[in-house]
């Protein structure tokens, strides 16, 4: 193997590696040894300079995203063998060869040991995002890959990285297809058909990490007045039609995320008139729905992104759910989730119980919720526990 920039941790450094923890931050380097450019594969030596981890290198906090704790040949084959593994895992949880489903994450970064790389499948299109310069400069040998593993299930590979790569890695990143035609963008989950814009909406068109929630938002509905907050493409929506609710409304700021949660509903229920949809503001919303609706679901975007901000971020989060808990009917239910990593399921709940008292209700947990098998955590990375949920009752 040609030889790498080596960087040298400080003593005790090594530690969270020796747990096979795959990030290196910039506070453990002692010194680094050769020239090194962000994006570079790089060695990891402890302070006595013996080899620890192979990774990425990155200009940050983390200096390093750990690919591999042996010393190994980066080379076609091991990325194909990392990429077989994650495709062998969805195959095994029944999600790769499904009729009734057609979308899942093939990859998830560091719970599939790819750290920096998103992929999501979508009826024959993937897309891939890259989240570290290294990914995006093997971005190639990662399509090739792609051809190999999935063979003729894969009609076209959907490259959208220009938003997620660091703003100052000075990378010419573009959006587009970089394999195949492109295609109709209609898939399937759990029987349901939606729409998934890759190319204009958010992430990578759809959040895939609801599947499981949104077939339990079905069992709970019911009979039930149902309201979608934050609506994005309204998968919440026709699954609550779906398990037969008596009427369900869909609300988001964006105009063009109504458009499509209303095509999304056309295409499973069309002409069904349970269903209304509003751009709205959430929390002005909210103040003018009281005892309209006796199950809300809130699933915002991610308020937190990064630690300095969490403490603002628990109170948007805070202030939110204190309002649907004071609108809420009697006997209703309330979804209620974060998507934000920073915030642990800890303080999730906390929040949850602290807006309960300000709600001046009474509450009771029914279920905790999580992201679901195709975005598997590393058991040495509990960071990658992101999506926290709860599913409660209140009197």
């Amino acid at each position: 193997m040609a030889k790498l920039p080596q960087l040298v941790l400080k003593a005790g450094k090594e530690q969270s590696l020796n747990r096979f923890h795959p990030w290196v931050f910039s506070g453990a380097i002692k010194k680094i040894k050769g020239e090194l450019m962000e994006g570079d594969f790089v060695e990891v030596l402890d302070s006595n300079e013996n080899f620890l981890a192979l990774g990425h290198s990155i200009i940050g906090s983390i200096s390093v995203r750990v690919l591999s704790f042996e010393q190994v040949e980066m080379d076609y084959d091991f990325w194909r063998n990392k990429i077989q593994k994650a495709y062998d895992l969805r195959k095994a949880i029944g999600l790769a060869e499904n009729e009734q489903t057609n979308a899942y994450r093939l990859v998830h970064g560091e719970g599939d040991y790819l750290p920096g790389l998103i992929i999501d499948y979508y009826n024959g299109t993937v897309v891939v995002q890259m989240h570290t310069v290294g990914m995006y400069r093997i971005q190639d040998v990662i399509v090739d890959v792609l051809k190999d593993v999935l063979g003729d299930k894969l009609k076209s590979v959907y490259a959208k990285s220009e938003g997620t790569l660091p703003y100052k890695a000075y990378v010419d990143a573009t959006n587009g297809y970089i394999y195949g035609d492109k295609p109709e963008k209609i898939a399937l989950e759990n029987g349901l058909k939606f729409h998934v814009d890759w190319e204009k909406g958010q992430k990578t068109g759809f959040f895939v990490d609801q599947r499981e929630n949104r077939s339990l938002i079905e069992r709970y509905s019911k009979g039930r007045k149902v309201l979608n907050m934050f609506c994005y493409t309204g998968g919440f929506s026709f699954y609550a039609m779906r398990g037969d609710a008596k009427l369900v409304h869909s609300v988001d700021s964006s105009e063009r995320a109504i458009q499509v949660t209303n095509d999304n509903v056309q295409l499973n229920f069309p002409g069904d008139e349970r269903h209304q949809a509003f751009a709205e503001d959430a929390f002005k919303y909210l103040g003018e729905t009281k005892d309209q609706y006796d199950l809300i679901i809130l699933d915002p975007p991610a308020f937190a992104k990064h630690q300095n901000v969490v403490k603002n971020a628990l109170q948007g989060y805070r202030r939110l759910n204190a309002k649907a808990m004071e609108q809420i009917q009697k006997g209703g239910i309330l979804f209620t989730f974060s998507c934000s990593q920073v915030i642990t399921k800890e303080q999730f709940r906390t929040m949850v119980f602290s807006a309960a008292a300000r709600a001046g209700r009474k509450v009771r947990i029914l279920q905790q919720l999580t992201q679901p098998a195709d975005h598997p955590v590393d058991i040495y990375h509990p960071e990658g526990e992101y999506l926290k949920g709860l599913v409660v009752y209140v009197d």
